[in-house]
């Protein structure tokens, strides 16, 4: 008999992993909540240079607490992904605002799926949990991007998510802020991985905490991002809109002319008419540019392909 099929199954590892920014009013309650409801996964606090004792407080609730020096919620996840060795990872925000009791029933449709990524959607438990501005930057985002990959999705922006381990350490994480949750979905939309949604209670953060978010300033942030994935992902998409609008500029500007030229055969306004050269020009390059920047972009996928493919399904 093959001894291999006699050895017991591997424990798979959980982790927690906690990124927090001036939060010790919620952590201890976080890592309370989800030593209960995860009792043998290790949870690790990533304190980004918190001023109100936020790393303290996890300490003594019972927390591995890791320090990230440069600001951002997006260099947090680089190291949390980084440094922490697991089979499946659940990163949640520590505000208190997500539902830890939902935790085992994501970890366990991850494994019993093999996905490789399980989002945690958010169903505010009051109405006015939700800022209004919040509220509708993000179904405009989530549909923006549904649309660019061809794949609903509900919640983008959505910080309760459980990972396997070939998605975090074959994630290149780019950002610094909090567009990093846009990246995470565009990350397993682009190299088409197995991916879930789970409704999770969504309430409000305790008392006397405030949230760091600002609904213009990362509002725009995330729409840049959103801009720049489009023009990194569908270069040629991107690049040809933009020699498209270039084109009918020109034409527009040409067609008098050429009237004219027809009418009398002279050549009037010699300046429209270098203009209009111009902008031809510019569209052309634009659309080549775009052909080039497509064959970058399916050579960088496929190394991202590699990266996912070097690490071991789940067990």
């Amino acid at each position: 008999m093959n001894s291999d099929l006699t050895k017991p199954a591997r424990a798979r590892r959980v982790a927690v992993l906690v990124p927090c920014y001036n939060e010790a009013i919620a952590i201890a309650a976080v890592i309370a909540d989800f030593r209960r409801a995860l009792p043998d996964a290790a949870i690790h606090v990533f304190d980004n240079n918190s001023r109100d004792g936020t790393a303290q407080v996890a300490a003594e609730a019972g927390a591995i607490v890791h320090s990230v020096k440069l600001q951002g919620k997006g260099h947090v996840v680089r190291r949390m992904f980084a440094d922490i060795e697991a089979d499946a990872y659940v990163m949640v925000d520590g505000d208190d605002t997500y539902d830890a009791a939902s935790a085992p029933a994501l970890v366990a449709r991850l494994f019993a799926e093999n996905l490789d990524m399980v989002v945690g959607v958010r169903e505010p438990i009051h109405a006015d949990v939700h800022r209004p501005g919040h509220a509708f930057g993000n179904r405009m985002l989530t549909g923006f991007l549904s649309q660019l990959f061809g794949r609903n999705c509900s919640d983008i922006l959505s910080g309760y998510r459980v990972f396997s381990r070939r998605f975090a350490k074959s994630f290149p994480v780019l950002s610094k802020g909090f567009e990093i949750e846009t990246e995470l979905t565009v990350h397993a939309l682009e190299l088409k991985m197995a991916v879930a949604e789970v409704g999770t209670p969504f309430k409000e953060r305790p008392e006397g905490s405030h949230s760091k978010l600002s609904t213009v300033r990362d509002g725009i942030r995330i729409v840049v991002t959103m801009v720049r994935l489009f023009g990194a992902e569908r270069p040629l998409a991107f690049y040809s809109a933009i020699a498209a609008a270039l084109a009918i500029v020109a034409v527009a500007l040409a067609v008098p002319l050429f009237v004219t030229y027809a009418a009398t055969g002279l050549v009037p306004r010699f300046p429209t008419a270098i203009l209009s050269t111009g902008l031809m020009l510019l569209a052309a390059l634009s659309f080549f540019a775009g052909l080039i920047l497509d064959t970058v972009t399916r050579g960088r996928r496929e190394l991202k392909m590699l990266a996912y493919l070097g690490h071991p399904a789940p067990e």
